[in-house]
């Protein structure tokens, strides 16, 4: 596959009562082709984050984004625009920052979640600077097939049980 220049096409989902960030690292191609995150049918993270809030799996846009600031969680992508093959995280070259400072001033963040390893790279390339409380989980991404959907769901059931109060000192980092 070709590798071409992309930008991120749609805005982050936050609003001032947003605790919890979840950064993806950049959009696939059928994420940008339903210009919303984590599109691909066999991504498990919509699955993933239903199961820890003990919810139905949202589909709509309009449903996914109502689930999100109903768990005071902002949603987005560290890079904001790459020359990428495809959907191949690998690939991404020339990444651009997105400006995630439009998020950390309005809503009062209390952690940050990476989502996989190429979240967590690029994210500690832009941001190494920034005081921010961050944690890597492993990638929902169907290429991530060495991590069930057990696995995955005993990582980032840590949200939940951050969310309730139980906070890492900010500015320490942390790897599942």
């Amino acid at each position: 596959m070709e590798i071409q220049l992309h930008t991120h096409e749609f805005p982050p989902v936050y609003d001032e009562n947003s605790r919890i960030l979840i950064l993806g690292s950049f959009p696939s191609v059928k994420s940008r082709e339903q210009q919303f995150f984590y599109g691909h049918p066999r991504n498990r993270f919509w699955p993933l984050l239903a199961a820890i809030y003990q919810e139905i799996v949202p589909v709509t846009v309009e449903e996914k984004k109502a689930f999100l600031l109903r768990h005071r969680i902002a949603l987005w992508d560290v890079i904001d625009s790459c020359e990428i093959a495809g959907s191949s995280d690998s690939s991404i070259r020339n990444a651009v920052p997105c400006d995630l400072r439009q998020i950390m001033d309005t809503a009062p963040i209390r952690k940050i979640y990476l989502n996989g390893g190429t979240a967590a790279k690029w994210y500690r390339k832009f941001w190494k600077n920034e005081n921010w409380n961050d944690m890597q989980l492993p990638s929902t991404s169907p290429a991530n097939a060495a991590w069930t959907f057990e696995k995955l769901f005993a990582s980032w059931k840590t949200i939940l049980e951050q969310d309730e109060g139980n906070e890492f000192p900010v500015g320490e980092k942390h790897e599942i």
